[in-house]
């Protein structure tokens, strides 16, 4: 069935008058009529009979409007959700992060973003998670794009630095080194740690670091996202390595810089190699790259 000739008989039915909705249609009227031909050949039933120069409804015409009408109803929504799914001007994009990046860097960019693009309408999801479940996610096609630390062996994808974040030790408020204006991981392998769990993209940064001092720390327990491991240092359950994000400002913990050894940690913007993405996708990253490359 040619969905041309669908629009064709909608158009016919509402105007009831071929050589109007010819001109409507900007086609000729022997073209509608072949349309309309085609369609009662197929369906073996007369749509419309001649009133005068009008083009009245069969009842089996006002029957297969009904089912017309919706049905070009709903590819006409579908195109249009399409349009303003993958166009700049109204996009919708599924973005992924890891946990420590909610409080503060991704309100930022999206609040930079839509100042920057007034008035376009561009919708965003949002899902949090590890970097391991963000990059597997990613490679599933449940998100555009993420941002995540380095993961090394994955060739199909594509990471790209966009800010460079600063470790810290996070201790409870009466912990010994409370007060130290700065500290040596050194200093710190007598006490219990509290460490992210192995999905984390800290976990391995971290572990240089020890490997690094030649010396391992004891783990007394693990969490998985920042809050967590932030509440168990204010529980005085041990003190850990974290992010300075705002979220410790509200957090019973006491942060410590920490002077050696030095410390490089990096956000990335990692997006799947050869995957399709939509004009507002696209657009997004071209921001993001200009505005917050640390490169």
């Amino acid at each position: 069935m040619n969905l041309n000739h669908l629009y064709y008989f909608r158009a016919l039915a509402k105007e009831e008058h071929y050589t109007k909705t010819a001109e409507h249609l900007s086609i000729t009227q022997p073209s509608l009529s072949h349309a309309i031909s085609c369609l009662e050949s197929e369906l073996g039933v007369k749509l419309f009979e001649k009133q005068g120069r009008n083009a009245k409804l069969t009842k089996y015409g006002a029957l297969f409007l009904r089912y017309v009408e919706q049905s070009l109803e709903m590819l006409d929504e579908g195109k249009r959700i399409l349009i303003e799914s993958s166009g700049i001007q109204g996009g919708f994009l599924d973005i992924g992060y890891i946990y420590t990046l909610g409080s503060h860097l991704i309100p930022e960019m999206l609040k930079n973003y839509l100042k920057e693009k007034e008035g376009n309408r561009i919708k965003f999801s949002f899902g949090q998670g590890t970097t391991k479940q963000m990059i597997a996610q990613l490679k599933d096609g449940v998100y555009d794009f993420v941002f995540a630390s380095y993961v090394n062996g994955e060739k199909d994808l594509e990471f790209y630095p966009i800010t460079k974040e600063e470790l810290v030790l996070i201790v409870p408020k009466d912990h010994p080194l409370a007060g130290a204006d700065s500290v040596d991981l050194k200093d710190t392998i007598d006490y219990p740690y509290i460490a992210f769990s192995e999905n984390s993209g800290l976990r391995p940064v971290i572990s240089q670091l020890f490997a690094q001092i030649k010396c391992q720390p004891k783990f007394a327990y693990e969490g998985e996202e920042d809050s967590s491991v932030a509440g168990l240092v204010a529980a005085g359950f041990g003190i850990a390595i974290m992010p300075k994000i705002p979220l410790l400002q509200t957090m019973d913990v006491c942060t410590v810089p920490i002077s050696s050894p030095e410390i490089r940690r990096y956000v990335y913007l990692v997006t799947k190699k050869n995957k399709y993405l939509a004009p507002a996708a696209k657009d997004f990253i071209r921001f993001i790259k200009k505005n917050y490359s640390v490169l």
